[in-house]
């Protein structure tokens, strides 16, 4: 196997999928309008993509062990097809429903994929290797992210769906050409994988992963709403704005690869820590336009330096599961993105004003820098795996 070209198409799937969940972020206003309803509701879309993701990634990854990871990967790609041209098609706030059909794809897939990437090379450069499929996902919010909402403000919000469905019957090409054909694996050993995620260790570093990724997405879902309130932002800046984070992400996504491989523990914690700190800013951060654009960019590669780590840290906890624990730790990083939308609409519908929002973010961050110091003696047997 062409281990580059096998990265690539997984980093390709990536970045479709990546287009599909953060998309809506850019465009809630717009949906708002468009089903009538307010921006708090509006953001229950990024909600039920998080939760579906979450439920489904367990599930969706044990019923895809019967067949082999490439087949797998390209059934996965082909739900989310279907629920792109189903949000499309939506006629009105039932768009709900199709957003839970497109998550079903998202853990399993990146669960999957993570343990593709990581056989590609040797041990010591596997988060490097995870780091890579993720690029995509990065990637995404540079170029797929701002184009989508671009299309969604100018063309209307179907037609930005309508894309992103196209984007997935490109990627089921690449994985096609890129991935070999593997026999099925062994029937999944529910009960012995199940043991070996309900371990300790696994379940706080899955943890941890929520309030990371429920810190990023308390600012990210209502991103669009606080720039246009705190900034002044227009339609452009936001656009610019969210391919600034996509910058970010990209960056700190490859940051956060070389720090796991240096040391999972300390990268958690010291990226933890710098996320808490640089949301607590934020407020300050968006009273003017430059520096506005700084914070977002600081954001994303703050939030996205933490993927590798977390990611790599539940693998390797649960070295006897790594398959099901890598897919349940994307569901994590959904429950934390569920986590954050909520506690976003919940600080605007009590009248805290937006610059309580980053704030709320930067609380989460720091809960999740003391359960990582917390889980600190225990972490030993993850670097020892």
């Amino acid at each position: 196997m062409n281990s580059r070209a096998a990265l690539l198409a997984l980093a390709v799937g990536a970045f479709a999928i990546g287009t599909t969940e953060f998309a809506p972020m850019g465009l809630l206003p717009v949906i708002a309008d468009g089903v009538g309803v307010g921006i708090p509701t509006a953001g229950m879309l990024i909600t039920a993509y998080a939760v579906g993701v979450m439920l489904g990634a367990p599930v969706m990854t044990l019923l895809m062990g019967r067949f082999g990871k490439r087949t797998a990967l390209m059934l996965l790609m082909s739900i989310f097809v279907v629920g792109n041209l189903l949000s499309a098609l939506a006629p009105n706030y039932g768009l709900l429903l199709s957003r839970l059909v497109t998550s079903l794809n998202h853990g399993a897939f990146f669960g999957i994929g993570a343990v593709v990437a990581a056989s590609l090379v040797p041990k010591e450069k596997q988060a490097a290797a995870v780091a890579t499929m993720f690029m995509g996902l990065t990637i995404a919010n540079i170029g797929g992210v701002p184009l989508a909402t671009w299309v969604g403000q100018q063309l209307g919000w179907r037609l930005s769906f309508a894309g992103t469905a196209a984007l997935g019957l490109i990627a089921i090409t690449a994985l096609g050409f890129a991935l070999p054909a593997s026999a099925p694996g062994p029937r999944p050993d529910v009960r012995r994988e199940l043991k070996a995620i309900l371990q300790p260790p696994v379940l706080l570093a899955m943890a941890t992963t929520v309030l990371g990724a429920g810190a990023m997405f308390t600012l990210y879902t209502y991103v669009a709403p606080v720039l246009t309130e705190l900034t002044g932002a227009s339609n452009t800046f936001i656009a610019i704005s969210l391919a600034l984070i996509g910058i970010g992400f990209t960056l700190g996504n490859g940051i956060g690869g070389r720090m796991a491989d240096w040391s999972l523990d300390g990268a958690t914690r010291i990226l933890l820590a710098v996320l808490a700190v640089l949301m607590f800013v934020l407020p300050l951060a968006f009273m003017s336009h430059a520096t506005a654009a700084l914070g977002v960019l600081l954001f994303g590669a703050a939030t996205f330096a933490l993927v590798p780590p977390l990611q790599i840290r539940v693998m390797q906890a649960a070295s006897e599961a790594p398959g099901l624990a890598s897919s349940i730790n994307v569901g994590a990083f959904n429950l934390g993105n569920a986590v954050g939308a909520a506690l976003g609409g919940a600080v605007i519908s009590s009248g805290l004003g937006y610059a309580a929002i980053p704030v709320a973010g930067g609380l989460l961050a720091a809960s999740g820098l003391l359960l990582a110091w917390l889980g600190r003696p225990r972490t030993a047997v993850a670097e020892a795996c």
